[in-house]
């Protein structure tokens, strides 16, 4: 069973940085694929970015394309999201998933979430 931990959030002002990192315990990240999601207050959870373990191959849903990139680590077995020019409209929870497929198009572990919040 692998376990997915977010860290990093936190409150920021508008045109800040924050960077979300995810890590699993219980087995490496080699193999899968790992997404970033989030969920605003009265919104359905929506995607935000993934990266495909073994390939380094990554997407981000058009909101967040240039202000957001996601990496992975290999020494910590983690998955970064560096968040820049937050703006307030990025203000969410933040999960991290993993899918052991390395497809990235279902996942089946889930963290508990991380709060994100841009303040104008």
């Amino acid at each position: 069973q692998v376990q997915v931990v977010e860290s990093g959030g936190g409150l920021v002002q508008a045109g800040g940085s924050l960077r979300l990192s995810c890590g699993a315990s219980g087995r490496s990240f080699s193999g899968y694929a790992v997404g970033w999601f989030r969920q605003a207050p009265g919104k359905q959870r929506e995607f935000v970015a993934r990266i495909i373990w073994s390939s380094g191959i990554t997407y981000y849903q058009n909101a967040v394309k240039g202000r957001f990139t996601i990496s992975r680590d290999s020494a910590k077995n983690t998955v970064n999201l560096q968040m820049n020019s937050l703006k307030p409209e990025d203000t969410a929870v933040y999960y991290c998933a993993a899918d052991p497929r390395g497809l990235g198009n279902m996942y089946f572990y889930w963290g508990q979430g991380t709060q994100v919040t841009v303040s104008p």
